[in-house]
């Protein structure tokens, strides 16, 4: 049976990251065949002495800990995966509870499919219940996208995506090894709204060729913390969004059809939802409005990022 690495990055979330490790040991997968490493990213809470002390319990798998001393997550986990004892890599964060059968999930999914990387369902846990102004059409913001209950293929050559985010996700070790692991100069780092490291990763995946699977039954339940629940929290994380994904389109191109310097798809988008934004307005349908809101401000930022990029 095959070996599984569970990788957890972490700083400074003592509480919720005992929280996630009581939930790995729950996992409906043998012991033996099962480790987490947690890479502590220079946490000043006792985080490493907690952790310490849950891998001497003799009701737990493998557990090791490695430390980081370089702010960002990508280092984090770069430095987890090129540790990673297990044939495939399965990631998720510090504020994450799986469901008992997700490793599982995970490992049926690639075994049957023979996809290189794999992408699971995340369902939020909400801090304090939602404001009435939040649709699904911003939950991507809060990392909880829900991808339906199918299972489905990733490729490049499919309309069907569901991006894989540190939440939960697991790719081949060998896929990381070839293509190298996630870029600190795009990962998340403290204090600030940068994430655009997965984004990246996916479509190095996809742009050599590797397939993925998304598997609904891998599912976990990601705290959304009540401090993220503020429409200027989500309005600047959108509009950095928008620059990142700018960056990216000169990278990895999406069309042959431009105008000025912006895919042409991307204005008629951005036009939509002007005119959403105004329907919207005229019906007081606050959550349709404030989610048309959202993605004009991505627009913008990715304007700014298109046209300082050229």
């Amino acid at each position: 049976m095959t070996v599984i690495s569970v990788l957890v990055a972490t700083h400074d979330r003592r509480r919720l990251l005992s929280e996630t490790l009581e939930a790995i040991v729950r996992q409906d997968w043998p012991r033996d065949r099962l480790e987490v490493v947690v890479v502590d990213n220079a946490s000043s809470d006792g985080t490493p002495e907690m952790v310490t002390a849950f891998a001497a319990r003799p009701d737990v798998p493998a557990v090791r800990l490695l430390h980081e001393v370089r702010p960002g997550k990508s280092h984090a986990l770069n430095q987890g995966a090129a540790a990673a004892l297990g044939r495939i890599l399965v990631c998720t964060d510090d504020d994450v509870l799986p469901d008992p059968g997700w490793v599982r999930a995970i490992v049926e999914a690639l075994d049957e499919t023979g996809a290189d990387f794999a992408v699971g369902r995340i369902r939020p846990r909400w801090e304090t219940p939602p404001p009435p102004w939040i649709s699904p059409r911003l939950y991507g913001v809060l990392a909880v996208p829900d991808n339906g209950l199918e299972r489905f293929e990733i490729r490049r050559s499919l309309n069907e995506h569901a991006m894989p985010i540190g939440a939960n996700m697991a790719v081949r070790a060998e896929v990381v090894r070839c293509l190298g692991g996630w870029r600190a100069d795009m990962g998340k780092l403290r204090h600030t709204l940068r994430s655009g490291e997965d984004h990246e990763f996916y479509l190095r995946m996809l742009h050599a060729g590797m397939r993925g699977v998304y598997e609904p039954r891998a599912s976990v339940a990601h705290l959304v913390p009540a401090e993220r629940l503020r429409r200027a929290y989500f309005l600047r994380w959108l509009h950095d969004n928008g620059r990142i994904v700018s960056a990216l389109e000169r990278e990895f191109p999406t069309t042959s059809r431009y105008l000025l310097g912006v895919p042409r798809y991307l204005w008629r988008q951005a036009a939509t939802e002007l005119a959403r934004f105004g329907r919207a307005s005229l019906g007081r349908q606050a959550p349709e409005r404030f989610a048309s809101l959202t993605r004009l401000f991505w627009f913008a930022g990715y304007l700014r990022g298109a046209w300082q990029g050229r």
